[in-house]
């Protein structure tokens, strides 16, 4: 699958044909790197984040969920650092004029590469820019990007101009825009939802009587200012982050974080994609808060990318904000130290993130579910795209099919929906042939068909269609909502 461009653009094309995504604001071309989510992209978004939140919250006895505000005191930004160090490199060609987000750039190189069948040549390409970019060393960078004469794909030069960096926050003015010498009404839309956790450790800990080890999960908006957004919605300026930050004793820190990478592949192994379609890779560079890090990788048709981080991140973040809000971010433990016979006492708490890409994960969802079938035989040309979708996450779990639209077989279809719609979506489909209607929820990744035919006016059975082998069998109408709920387990 990896590198696979045809495949991508197929994908790409499917979810907006059936209301899977749209191109934000179309009928004015366009805003670039931002997307709506359709009538069916909507509802398998929020499948994806019914079943992490569950998986976070639901199921597990010390982790709480918060929702934040976007809007945040702009200290925030300064104690967690973002204003001073959230920065990519860009290089810019100064013939095409186009920039380039430097480490996009000689990864496109490497892909390229390996499309050549030059695998080691690739993978000594990446380790080098990865360790230049730990040393902060732009100088090297751009001497590699002119050694292996990576050139623009506009101008298809290798004139480059120095590397710089650039802030990825938007900022906007808060209340009143007329500011005055004493006062500064600059805000940020916030670029990640870990900080309105931190600010909120203290509220939770104290109002929910929580005793660390414990967790606090949210799922909401982030915001970056993207100079070469890309690859559909892979990398987008407004996006979605399901993230946890569980907070440990000093000193457990290492290994609560090899815990949370195992639950974390597990939970999307869970899924039903295998194991093959998932990578561990360890970072070379850390991040300023951090001592241990990893990315849960996935094979996307463009190749292994990014999924989930899973971040050590030390104290660094609650004592930043004491240290800026001058008030204490400590937690009392009353547990007993073995070694000292003594309670722990005073401390900030020690962090580890959890942090899924939402939209990633929708696209990681539906780039495992996607297929193109040849069902051709000897006597006839056929073919069929279908959404292979967990049944627990699929937009519409049941549609229901009347043969046709009269003899009272719709009235018998509503009668069923009517039944089933508390306990999950169905859907009614009446135009076309039985086959048309089959091939369009194989399309929205629909686990079930039912057709009511004549037969259950009889016996009040009906034919239950599979999406994923396209077996049918005749079972009793009050046997659907069970069998549909088996699945969605």
């Amino acid at each position: 699958m990896a590198n696979d461009s045809n495949r991508f653009q197929a994908i790409i094309s499917h979810c907006k044909e059936y209301g899977f995504i749209f191109p934000s604001s179309e009928i004015y071309d366009g805003l670039q790197a931002v997307y709506d989510y359709g009538q069916m992209g909507s509802e398998l978004k929020k499948n994806i984040k019914d079943y992490w939140w569950k998986s976070m919250t639901q199921l597990r006895d010390n982790i709480v969920g918060i929702d934040a505000a976007i809007f945040m005191h702009p200290t925030t930004w300064k104690a967690s650092g973002h204003v001073d160090n959230f920065n990519d490199p860009m290089i810019d060609n100064r013939d095409s004029k186009k920039r380039y987000r430097v480490d996009h750039l000689i990864e496109g190189f490497a892909d390229e590469l390996r499309t050549a069948g030059n695998e080691n040549a690739a993978a000594q390409v990446i380790e080098t820019m990865e360790a230049l970019l730990g040393a902060d060393d732009f100088a090297g960078l751009k001497k590699l990007i002119e050694e292996k004469q990576i050139k623009c794909a506009v101008s298809g030069t290798c004139n480059w101009t120095d590397i710089r960096q650039f802030n990825l926050m938007f900022a906007t003015e808060f209340g009143s825009t007329v500011s005055t010498e004493d006062e500064d009404n600059k805000v940020y839309l916030r670029p990640e939802t870990a900080q309105g956790i931190f600010v909120n450790f203290l509220n939770v800990q104290k109002t929910g009587r929580m005793k660390v080890p414990f967790g606090i999960a949210q799922i909401g908006k982030a915001f970056r200012n993207e100079i070469v957004a890309r690859q559909f919605i892979f990398r987008m300026r407004e996006f979605e982050q399901m993230e946890m930050q569980f907070f440990v004793r000093p000193g457990t820190q290492q290994q609560w974080y090899e815990y949370w990478k195992e639950e974390r592949l597990k939970w999307h192994l869970a899924l039903g994609i295998p194991s093959s379609s998932y990578r561990y890779h360890d970072h070379v560079k850390l991040a300023h808060y951090a001592d241990a890090a990893c990315d849960i990788e996935f094979e996307f048709p463009m190749g292994f990318k990014e999924l989930e981080g899973i971040h050590s991140r030390t104290d660094f973040d609650l004592k930043q904000h004491q240290e800026f809000s001058k008030k204490k971010q400590q937690y009392f433990d009353n547990e007993v130290d073995p070694a000292t016979g003594k309670p722990y006492g005073n401390y900030i708490p020690y962090v580890i993130e959890t942090s899924i890409g939402l939209d990633r994960m929708f696209l990681a969802v539906l780039s495992h579910a996607y297929e193109e079938q040849d069902l051709s035989t000897p006597e006839k040309t056929d073919s069929r795209v279908v959404l292979k979708l967990p049944a627990a996450l699929s937009p519409i779990k049941m549609a229901v099919l009347p043969l046709n639209k009269k003899d009272g077989l719709p009235e018998i279809a509503e009668e069923i929906i009517a039944s089933c719609r508390n306990d999950f979506r169905c859907f009614y489909e009446e135009k076309d042939s039985i086959g048309k209607r089959y091939r369009r929820m194989d399309a929205l990744g629909t686990p079930f068909c039912v057709t009511v035919d004549y037969q259950t006016k009889e016996d009040q059975t009906v034919t239950i269609r599979h999406r994923d082998s396209m077996e049918q069998e005749r079972v009793p109408i009050t046997a659907l909502k069970e069998l549909v709920l088996k699945a969605m387990a």
